[in-house]
């Protein structure tokens, strides 16, 4: 009884501390969705360089990119139940911690191989992150109006992040190998751990039961296991192998579902997405990101591979959809109550939708004005949709189950961008597969000038000049028609969830005045 009542009162001092620790507290949290925006975003701005170092063929180039969302997607939920039990900051630190050293590893791989673990154990330790912030935010901000600025400012940090990312990264690459791109994790962790040690209170759920480590394992291999499928049926087709992990990752997860309504304790409390704020919410989530991931993962590959961009002026050409999330992040919470949740998420997801759609005319020559203005559209409707909707998912619960609720956000999220990667990106590469390489270009160097644009790229290098000019143009060519085409499937995919989100919407208010 004694240790029910330590876990409330802790959690009561960390909400109820002054204005200026509540947002010293803030200020520490953010660091943490800084860590993670910027290894999320410097890792596809590296892809050019990993490629000409580590060698890999295109299935890993896709893994190396992939990997780390699954490992998040199929923990969040796990990681943000474990919070809810053990303590959100005891995770956030713990996490920060390994986060930083997998860093390090992450740098110093030497195969593609080793590569792809490295990126996997990141997204263990990653997994941990992003459901704390939430959930401690949650607890920390007790006024509505207040959670919807430290909201705000969580998701413009997140943006930032997607800024300084390829910008620090491509002042690295500059001057310094691939694996730099890496390190620069290491002084924000320290920071986050050694200042947030001291500002950041800590907060449970008193009463959350013991952690099911069987419900651990389905959500893990199910989420892989189905994610896995699918990119390997968009990129090979069906085989019985796929076919196989497919049922497989389908029979865990439906066993997630139903053990969750069996226990006293759930990881996951399924009863939350009756509510239909709730599930319309995750699911804009889930297919905007879904949406944009693809496009982005390869954007920078367009800019240095075809349009001939050094790594910093790549980062830099990407700035606009960071300070576009940025500024409308910081007013969404504000504008939802004055207009409506469903018309602010909505117009963002159209504006996305239609940025992606400007993109289908894209050609190697295009001027950066076209592209600078999609990029900026592209991150103002973002801001105002994923600022809501994260909004709407943490004041649909009680504050005990906000390490649950966070993790179903941030679930949606990874899980998106994983499936993102996985067929927008496939679309990219099995269209680019097609392009036809001079006849006197034949045997391992066609196969791998077929395995990727940077494949393509690094054996011209050794060819004649006469034959290496026209296999590079016929190879970027049939990557920005790659590229087009996952545009155009992007954009219907997001003016289709924001008709969706029009409806599920419906009615759908932020809190308003103080809640206890």
């Amino acid at each position: 009884m004694s240790g029910t009542k330590q876990s409330s009162r802790i959690e009561e001092t960390g909400v109820q501390g002054g204005g200026r620790g509540r947002w010293l507290a803030l200020s520490v949290l953010v660091l943490a969705v800084l860590l993670v925006a910027v290894d999320a975003t410097v890792l596809g701005l590296a892809t050019p360089s990993l490629s000409e170092d580590l060698g890999p063929s295109g299935t890993q180039l896709l893994w190396i990119g992939d990997i780390y969302s699954f490992v998040i997607a199929g923990l969040l939920v796990s990681m943000g139940s474990l919070g809810d039990r053990i303590g959100r900051k005891k995770l956030l630190l713990v996490g920060a911690t390994a986060f930083g050293a997998l860093s390090v590893l992450n740098a110093c791989a030497t195969s593609p191989e080793m590569m792809i673990v490295a990126r996997a154990l990141l997204g263990v330790a990653g997994a941990t992150l992003m459901p704390s912030t939430l959930a401690l935010i949650r607890n920390i901000f007790h006024d509505p109006k207040e959670r919807s600025l430290a909201i705000g400012i969580w998701g413009a940090t997140a943006s930032a992040g997607a800024a300084v990312g390829p910008i620090v990264g491509g002042a690295l690459l500059q001057h310094f190998y691939w694996g730099s791109v890496f390190l620069i994790n290491l002084p924000v962790m320290i920071v986050l751990v050694v200042v947030g040690i001291k500002l950041l209170p800590e907060s449970k759920n008193p009463v959350a039961g013991p952690w099911d480590l069987v419900s651990v394992g389905l959500s893990l291999v199910g989420v892989i296991g189905v994610v896995y499928a699918v990119k390997e049926v968009a990129t090979h087709g069906l085989t019985w192998e796929v076919a196989a992990t497919a049922v497989l990752g389908a029979a865990a997860l439906y066993a997630f579902v139903r053990r969750q309504f069996t226990l006293p304790s759930p990881l996951l409390d399924m009863r939350l997405f009756r509510h239909r704020g709730f599930s319309g919410a995750v699911l804009a989530d889930l297919l905007t990101v879904f949406g944009l991931s693809g496009l982005v993962f390869f954007l920078s590959q367009f800019l240095q591979l075809v349009q001939g961009r050094d790594p910093l002026e790549a980062g830099l050409s990407e700035l606009p959809a960071a300070l576009g999330a940025v500024v409308t992040g910081l007013v969404a919470g504000r504008y939802a109550r004055t207009y409506s949740v469903r018309v602010v998420v909505t117009g963002g997801l159209a504006a996305i939708g239609l940025a992606l759609g400007a993109l289908t005319v894209l050609h190697k020559e295009t001027g950066y004005p076209l592209l600078g203005a999609a990029l900026l559209v592209v991150g103002l409707g973002a801001g105002f949709s994923f600022t809501v909707t994260a909004d709407v998912i943490l004041s649909s619960v009680p504050k005990e189950q906000a390490g649950s609720a966070s993790a179903v956000s941030e679930t949606a999220y990874e899980l998106g961008a994983a499936l993102g990667i996985a067929l927008l990106g496939s679309i990219v590469t099995g269209v680019y597969q097609g392009f036809t390489a001079p006849e006197s270009v034949a045997g391992p160097v066609a196969d791998a000038a077929h395995e990727s644009l940077g494949g393509a790229v690094e054996v011209a290098k050794g060819l004649d000049p006469a034959i290496a000019g026209p296999m590079v143009e016929a190879a970027q060519v049939a990557f920005v028609d790659g590229l087009r085409f996952a545009s155009g499937v992007g954009a219907a995919v997001l003016l289709a969830t924001a008709v969706a989100a029009w409806f599920l919407l419906k009615g759908q208010e932020l809190q308003e005045g103080v809640q206890q």
